[in-house]
């Protein structure tokens, strides 16, 4: 409670202590007893009755979240230029008196939900679209008084600014720029769009009539019942279109990988044979190339021994005794051959005994 409301109370118990004052003076005079001393406590209790009923009058007490009109018997025009702001404020009892007005944000819905908005039943706006659909939008706008602006709103509206200003100015601003875009494009492809045109449109009606939007909210779209079947009939045959669309897709990848995997096995082939083809080309080039270098060393070889048998032609018969088995002690040449060794006299007596000539 403030201070206002405070003496406001004072002032009616004042006046209550009149009333007590005058009924105690009454019922004093009807006994025979004298008024001298009822009278100045009458006159006390008027007085201060008076006081703090001018006092409470004078003083008004403006919350927080609000503005008071003022309006005037002093002023031209019957009002103050400038609204009173929170706190303790006076005005000239008896003279003046204020009209407070809220400026905190307030939503305004309209809804085909009965109970949702501030109209009882259905209260959505009903609005069509370039193509000739009935559409059916729910909408909120939040807003707030211009506390800059009050008087002005005050001198227009009054309290009337909500069912006078607010409902009309949004039903038919969505009206308007709904009629513009398809049905199409209000449920989908240009929803964003359309919503900020009705919000800039709002708002400058709005500032216009001193009132600040802070935000409009379209809740929901409907559709006749009828359009609706066809809306669902299309999205049924789109997801079957795109049903398909991943069917073919999957074959083609199917179709593409199975390709993959065959041309990766003939590449696979084509390897192995080229490396089987090198290695079989570099394995010759080793075997001849050994070939040629065991030819050259057997040359060198040849030419080394040919070269010591020139030098010392014994070596060869020292070879051919070499290769002989070690229990021949004797050898027979043919006439005219020289012996390698000479052999021991027995022996050599008993070889070389001649022969009978046969007759």
């Amino acid at each position: 409670m403030n201070v206002a409301s405070i003496i406001q109370v004072l002032a009616t118990a004042a006046w209550l202590l009149v009333g007590g004052a005058i009924v105690f003076g009454v019922m004093t005079a009807a006994r025979g007893g004298k008024l001298g001393a009822v009278i100045p406590l009458v006159l006390g209790a008027v007085v201060l009755a008076i006081v703090l009923s001018a006092t409470a009058a004078g003083l008004v007490f403006v919350q927080p979240e609000e503005r008071a009109i003022v309006i005037s018997a002093l002023q031209a025009g019957g009002y103050r230029t400038q609204a009173l702001t929170p706190g303790l404020q006076w005005i000239v009892p008896f003279m003046e008196n204020t009209q407070t007005y809220t400026i905190s944000r307030r939503t305004y819905t309209m809804s085909a939900v009965a109970q949702e908005g501030q109209k009882p039943g259905d209260d959505a706006i009903q609005a069509r679209t370039k193509d000739g659909q009935q559409v059916s939008i729910d909408a909120s706008v939040i807003y707030s008084i211009d506390p800059t602006k009050i008087i002005d709103l005050h001198i227009a509206w009054q309290n009337r600014y909500e069912d006078g200003l607010v409902r009309p100015s949004v039903r038919g601003i969505i009206r308007d720029i709904v009629s513009q875009y398809s049905v199409e494009e209000v449920v989908s492809s240009k929803r964003v769009q359309m919503e900020k045109e009705i919000t800039d449109s709002i708002a400058l009606s709005f500032k216009d009539n001193s009132l600040l939007l802070a935000q409009f909210v379209m809740r929901d779209v409907h559709f006749s019942k009828e359009y609706g079947a066809a809306v669902e009939q299309k999205q049924i045959a789109e997801q079957l279109a795109q049903q398909a669309a991943l069917v073919v897709q999957q074959k083609k990848q199917e179709a593409e990988q199975a390709r993959q995997v065959a041309q990766g096995k003939a590449d696979a082939t084509v390897i192995a044979s080229e490396a089987e083809g090198k290695a079989k080309i570099i394995q010759a080039e080793a075997e001849a190339k050994s070939r040629l270098v065991q030819a050259d060393a057997e040359a060198k070889a040849l030419k080394l021994l040919a070269d010591q048998l020139r030098n010392n032609p014994e070596l060869l018969q020292y070879a051919y005794v070499q290769k002989l088995g070690d229990k021949v002690q004797v050898m027979l040449v043919p006439s005219g051959s020289p012996y390698l060794f000479q052999l021991p006299d027995a022996a050599t007596k008993a070889v070389t005994a001649p022969a009978t000539p046969a007759k």
